[in-house]
């Protein structure tokens, strides 16, 4: 299970200085890499359909979690942060279908779902901790 230290890589020692320090970012990274690979596979005539949405959802993610961490307010970084879940949730969703469609195999999509499953956790722990720093 991630705890909101490893959500947000800070410990006693280490402070965020900017998005690219924070774990669920470069786990997102790492998403939309993986959903490149597999719609590399998908039929052409997908390129502007499926193919085109699942990658906008998943940039999405790292791209929200960026500009929300770019702001200068705590509020404004959790608005961000619930954007890169409703991203995520496009992801999620659209795997499926893709799955149900027959564009890609169950083995193929098993580990980009869990791991969609963990960044989805990380946000809601980071969320949780920038909102304990606004009350």
């Amino acid at each position: 299970m991630t705890d909101s230290r490893e959500a947000t890589n800070i410990s006693r020692k280490q402070v965020v200085r900017n998005y690219r320090d924070l774990v669920v970012w470069q786990k997102a990274m790492s998403l939309v890499e993986e959903i490149y690979a597999l719609t590399r596979q998908f039929p052409a005539d997908e390129r502007f359909g499926l193919v085109a949405q699942l990658r906008r959802a998943a940039v999405s993610v790292p791209s929200n979690l960026a500009e929300g961490q770019a702001r200068k307010s705590t509020r404004e970084f959790v608005q961000f942060i619930s954007h890169a879940e409703g991203s995520l949730a496009e992801v999620d969703t659209q795997l499926t279908l893709s799955q149900r469609l027959a564009f890609c195999q169950e083995r193929e999509t098993e580990p980009i779902f869990s791991h969609v499953e963990e960044i989805r956790k990380m946000l809601a722990s980071l969320r949780g901790k920038l909102n304990g720093h606004t009350r």
